[in-house]
């Protein structure tokens, strides 16, 4: 390959959430591998580090707007990625982050105390944003059918809907933490549904890049005419080339009354002013370069996902799970196999961070015996990681020997 996916790079000392603030400790011995937190343990595309190296060769840096190359740079990803033909620069909007655009939508288009429509499993993102500002989470669960595919359920969708008055509704395309890419026929029919129930859909695609197995991404406005207009969509290169840490999303958005409404609620905090590097951090990664590095980033991706999904069916009996289809999370079902051993999750979840392995209690996404697992670093310390829990989590006699 071009680019280095398998160099481990010591994040130690550098501020990094994944590993200098991990959530639990390992016992002596024992290093983390960070599986948790969704930012990636492989080294960025160069062209992001030059492009924020010679802005900072200037030595101003005062009040500024995006210049023309960060939109085009936009519309040429969006076109060339997903087959987006009709954007213009007055569609784009800069966000800090998505979520930020999350909760200036449901104060555009909602109260306090108002229902709001998510999926579950659901993203912990969403819960926090829409909780600390007053809204109502109403779930609809999606589940899984015979093949083990992630499915949504329109019957409950639109019941809940109706019952609860609802009129904004977040979808997640691709989901996280399932891992599932919709189909167009999927998002078609979800669509209707909320034009039927007049309801503001916020569509995040933070993830839009990181599809594998040759699915592919439907942005939700290209679905009708309707979806194009009654979508607000989220973005961002942070996901895809892990720049969590240098903030900077983007909305597209047609409508231009929602444009307003949303750009109006992101003025009134001020939070959303731009970060000249986070910018010019864009303009790096949708560089020629930036599509080479994704394309072999998401084969990658692949190997560890079959890596990791081969070896859980092999050696985990009772561990349930669906085969990802975009993302580089895996979100496990351990409730047969902590019934069997009796044990609880918490205990499980525990025994794994003991020996480093840094995994991601699942339950706060809404399902009791999760645990989501981040495959995002090189092959070589993901199977140290599947070691340690063969040896010291999973193995029958490990509580006797550790």
């Amino acid at each position: 390959m071009k680019y280095d996916f398998t160099s481990f790079i010591d994040r130690r000392g550098r501020d990094s959430i994944a590993i200098d603030f991990a959530p639990e400790k390992p016992k002596k011995g024992f290093d983390v591998i960070p599986m948790w937190v969704a930012d990636m343990n492989f080294p960025t595309v160069p062209t992001i580090q030059e492009a924020i190296i010679e802005r900072a060769k200037h030595p101003m840096f005062g009040y500024f707007k995006p210049s023309k190359i960060y939109f085009d740079s936009i519309i040429k990803w969006q076109k060339i990625r997903n087959g987006v033909s009709e954007l213009t620069a007055e569609h784009i909007g800069y966000e800090n982050g998505v979520l930020g655009c999350v909760v200036s939508a449901i104060n555009a288009f909602s109260a306090p105390g108002d229902c709001v429509l998510l999926h579950s499993p659901t993203y912990i993102g969403f819960t926090s944003s829409l909780e600390n500002n007053g809204r109502k989470i109403i779930h609809s669960d999606l589940v899984l059918d015979k093949d083990g595919i992630w499915r949504m359920n329109y019957e409950d969708m639109e019941y809940k809907l109706k019952k609860y008055k609802i009129h904004v509704a977040i979808f997640c395309s691709p989901h996280n933490p399932c891992g599932r890419v919709w189909e167009r026929e999927e998002i078609k029919r979800a669509m209707e549904i909320y034009k039927r129930n007049n309801c503001i859909v916020i569509s995040d695609e933070i993830w839009s890049d990181i599809i594998l197995y040759n699915n592919k991404h439907i942005p939700t406005q290209s679905i009708s005419e309707d979806a194009h207009n009654r979508t607000i969509a989220l973005y961002a290169p942070s996901k895809t080339f892990n720049l969590a840490g240098l903030i900077g999303s983007y909305h597209i958005i047609y409508n231009k009354y929602l444009r307003d409404r949303i750009e109006s609620q992101s003025s009134k905090s001020h939070y959303n002013e731009i970060n000249v590097l986070s910018i010019h951090a864009l303009i790096g990664a949708y560089k020629p370069e930036g599509y080479e590095w994704v394309d072999e980033l998401c084969k990658v991706l692949e190997e560890n996902v079959d890596y990791a999904c081969n070896h859980i069916i092999k050696n985990y009996k009772g561990v349930k799970f669906s085969k990802p289809q975009g993302t580089y999370m895996l979100y496990l079902d351990y409730e047969h196999w902590c019934k069997d051993h009796n044990m609880s999750l918490e205990q499980l979840y525990k025994s794994g961070t003991d020996v480093g392995v840094m995994w991601q209690d699942g339950r706060p996404f809404n399902r009791p015996y999760a645990i989501r697992l981040n495959l995002a670093l090189p092959k070589s310390k993901l199977i140290e990681a599947f070691e340690r829990l063969d040896k010291y989590v999973f193995n029958e006699t490990a509580n006797i020997r550790y």
